[in-house]
């Protein structure tokens, strides 16, 4: 179907579109012994889609890091996150997961007419794309026009970071009405709410479901393995 205008599809990446284990958390672990000079007891909880720089200020404050010097450390651990991700790229491919019918569900989106498809992730820019490219998926996405961890710390900020950079290189305004945010967290469905954005959840990650719709997210769909199901899910939310 040929659409009037673009629209623009924000993915989520961690356990929307792949999973990567432990390796974020040991990424942490490496950089805050570095940083702060000893082993960190408490680290950040999974699959919450926080930005990276409020969990590092949480791993942080949770170790005892005195919050007077966290203004100083926290920038070098942001600076640092990406060499040491870099560091295990060989480990992203052995170790991380593709998350069921992810290939095809990006594959799907990337060759429908007019949809422009990006990212909206609590990752560092670096650190996402070192994802997506570990497998291979930044084929089928415009990276360059996303938003990420490193422009705000404020997730919900970040889709219409998206939206700009999508309408300087596209020339079309985007706004809830033709932007659609896919993900599986309850920070997925917030920067919708208050980006500007309709949500479709997939409950592929820690939050359920019932969860996700509670919340608020416009669709819910199990996994990413129906591509007719998401397509039509992204058609619902933004005709």
């Amino acid at each position: 179907m040929t659409r009037a205008q673009p629209t623009l599809v924000l993915w989520d990446i961690d356990r929307t579109l792949l999973y990567v284990g432990d390796i974020d958390r040991q990424v942490y672990r490496e950089t805050f012994a570095e940083v702060v000079g000893r082993p960190a007891e408490r680290l950040p909880a999974r699959g919450t889609g926080v930005t990276m720089p409020l969990a590092i200020r949480s791993l942080l404050l949770d170790n005892g890091v005195p919050e007077a010097t966290v203004p100083e450390l926290l920038p070098r651990m942001v600076q640092m996150l990406p060499k040491r991700l870099a560091a295990h790229t060989e480990d992203l491919r052995l170790h991380g997961v593709l998350m069921p019918g992810a290939v095809a569900a990006l594959k799907a989106v990337h060759d429908y007419e007019n949809w422009v498809a990006t990212v909206v992730t609590g990752n560092l820019k670096p650190n996402a794309v070192l994802k997506l490219a570990a497998f291979k998926l930044d084929t089928y996405l415009d990276t360059e026009i996303g938003g990420y961890a490193s422009d705000d710390d404020h997730r919900p900020t970040l889709a219409g970071i998206a939206q700009k950079r999508a309408q300087v290189k596209h020339g079309t305004v985007f706004t809830r009405a033709n932007t659609v945010i896919i993900g599986d967290s309850l920070e997925d469905v917030r920067t919708g709410l208050e980006g500007s954005a309709s949500v479709v959840g997939v409950s592929s990650g820690k939050t359920s479901a019932r969860d996700l719709e509670k919340a608020g997210a416009d669709v819910v769909l199990e996994n990413l393995e129906d591509v007719q199901q998401l397509i039509d899910a992204i058609t619902s939310v933004t005709s």
